[in-house]
């Protein structure tokens, strides 16, 4: 397994743990994760990330609890990339940069594959990544470009994992 975090800052020598720039709502006794630390992400969630920052997205995937007729929704691939219409010409004109994470000092949080590390941790290896609409297929992820993620919403109704990132950002 390798760790991740991705930045569109090409310049950073050691992540140093700082608090959630928007706190979420946490379960209680993990409000210690809107505090400082180091936000990682697994290579087999990596495609969460390959977006510009802001770009709202939808990303789902199947779980061991997924049911047969839910799985077929994927079609043959192993899970989906919702982003808007209005979001694809900076999808292929952004450049996100990819921070190799060594795994000592993180814990895993059970939770899509986001690990966190409350020490600075100094990254093992750095990757610029352009035309970012080329690096799902490879990962086995289907990218759908729809006018509206509202519609997508709806799989929130199903048995598949529905992870919704900067939805805040999404058309009314």
């Amino acid at each position: 397994m390798r760790l991740f975090h991705f930045s569109d800052d090409p310049t950073i020598g050691v992540f140093e743990p700082r608090p959630v720039r928007v706190p979420s709502e946490r379960l209680q006794g993990r409000e210690w994760l809107n505090g400082p630390l180091v936000w990682a992400i697994d290579d087999i969630h990596d495609f969460m990330y390959l977006f510009p920052r802001d770009c709202p997205r939808i990303l789902v995937w199947a779980t061991p609890e997924t049911s047969e007729e839910d799985r077929r929704l994927l079609g043959d691939w192993r899970g989906t990339a919702y982003i808007e219409s209005a979001w694809l010409e900076r999808l292929q004109a952004a450049t996100i940069h990819r921070y190799e994470m060594p795994l000592e000092g993180f814990e895993d949080l059970q939770d899509a594959g986001m690990w966190v590390s409350r020490i600075a941790v100094v990254p093992l290896a750095f990757t610029a990544l352009s035309r970012l609409d080329r690096e799902f297929a490879s990962r086995g992820i289907e990218l759908k470009v729809v006018d509206s993620l509202t519609p997508a919403k709806a799989l929130r109704e199903t048995t598949l994992h529905v992870s919704a990132i900067r939805i805040r950002n999404a058309r009314p």
